[in-house]
């Protein structure tokens, strides 16, 4: 894991300049939230710039809340959309700038201490480059970051003395369990899944799903991009090859268990049998306060677990219904372009799902199969981000036919 105790000090000078990227998203709105939590504790940050795709009017109100330096909006909808952004903050004094290579130099920034990295999918990838080329303390929710390019992306972090603490659940839950012990005391890690709002359908049933019914699950609250992943368990093959990269862990020593309750957020069993586990309420905004004051931990914002009303916690083995882990595991063992090809492939299929274009149970079919046709023929297993971007393209394309 990159973290370094002397980077976590100098982070306890107070403010901290941060960026949020993929601010108006489901983690973007709840980081803002957990900073307006800490700023009550007597640990303020400083907004230096907000980020969001085309959410223009969401992006105002927060940069009107906020007052940051720099508003960008990357990919306006509407040709109007950049300028109605600017007539709602002219009377401010906040810089506001368009396109994805203002959000990567806003990661750069020398004022920005802190990168909040909550871009959903591969469009997050630059700034988390560019962060980490600029030694940032990176808050990485951007999971597709590491399953495209994590054998880019570490190894920039670790020249640049970057800090990446993870904000997905899972992954800091086992952050957390680390301080149990070593990483070469691990056994096993074991990401817990909450089966999502398929656990219990019949696989002949689930393949035509519904939007709405896949877009109802039963403990989290996310995107839609995201909550689509978690009912194909697509989210927990990227969280696999996400593992992987953080951790420095091999395929075979990386679990997955279904957990219905999703209390027991991820654990790590030691060579010694010890397990160490993270509990705690569904709420995003646990893991990305501690991905924000670690080492520190301070007076949280979510709900607490009420234990005289838990009446069981139970846990499955994943089955054949969900063939998406398969992908997560392939991934970490060939490595190379099939990351970037995997997950561009399931983007694509993920947002034909959700405009009505396939049927749900096609999505990781039109994965599994685009993945397989690369391996077979254009994989590159020593890659340039060059090559990482034309897999990319070549799957999105493949996926859309």
């Amino acid at each position: 894991m990159n973290v370094k105790s002397s980077t976590a000090a100098a982070l306890q000078h107070h403010p901290r300049g941060i960026a949020v990227l993929g601010s108006t998203g489901s983690i973007g709105t709840n980081t803002l939230n957990v900073m307006a939590h800490l700023a009550t504790q007597g640990q303020p940050f400083e907004v230096i710039g907000l980020a969001a795709a085309s959410n223009w009017q969401k992006l105002a109100q927060q940069a009107l809340e906020f007052k940051p330096k720099v508003a960008v909006l990357s990919q306006p909808a509407a040709a109007t959309d950049l300028s109605e952004l600017k007539k709602a903050l002219a009377h401010t004094d906040i810089q506001v700038l368009t396109g994805d290579a203002a959000v990567a130099e806003l990661a750069r920034r020398d004022d920005v201490s802190v990168v909040a990295a909550s871009v959903v999918g591969a469009a997050g990838l630059a700034p988390v480059l560019a962060a980490a080329e600029a030694g940032k303390w990176i808050a990485l929710a951007n999971k597709e970051a590491l399953v495209v390019a994590g054998c880019l992306v570490m190894p920039l972090a670790e020249k640049y003395g970057a800090t990446i603490l993870p904000v997905d659940s899972e992954h800091s839950a086992i952050f957390q369990s680390l301080r149990s012990g070593e990483s070469r005391e691990i056994d096993r890690i074991i990401l817990t899944a909450s089966g999502g709002p398929f656990r219990s359908w019949p696989a002949e049933k689930m393949q035509t799903a519904t939007v709405d019914e896949a877009l109802n699950h039963p403990n989290w609250r996310m995107g839609p991009k995201i909550t689509i992943d978690s009912a194909t368990l697509m989210n927990k093959a990227l969280e696999i090859v996400e593992a992987h990269w953080l951790f420095n862990l091999p395929a075979e020593s990386i679990d997955v268990l279904v957990h219905p309750q999703s209390i027991i957020h991820s654990m790590i069993e030691f060579v010694d049998g010890s397990i160490i586990a993270q509990l705690g309420t569904p709420d995003m905004r646990t893991a990305i306060q501690y991905a924000l004051t670690h080492p520190q931990r301070h007076q949280g914002c979510s709900s607490r677990l009420d234990w005289t009303k838990i009446k069981e916690m139970t846990f499955e083995q994943p089955d054949g219904r969900f063939p998406a882990l398969d992908i997560g595991y392939e991934v970490i063992r060939r490595g190379g372009t099939s990351g970037a090809v995997a997950n561009a492939a399931n983007e694509t299929a993920n947002a034909l799902f959700r405009d009505g274009k396939i049927k749900f149970g096609k999505i990781i079919e039109i994965t599994s199969s685009i993945l397989k046709k690369h391996l077979a023929n254009g994989f590159v297993a020593r890659p340039q981000l060059a090559d990482l971007l034309a897999a990319d393209a070549w799957a999105r394309a493949e996926a859309a036919l």
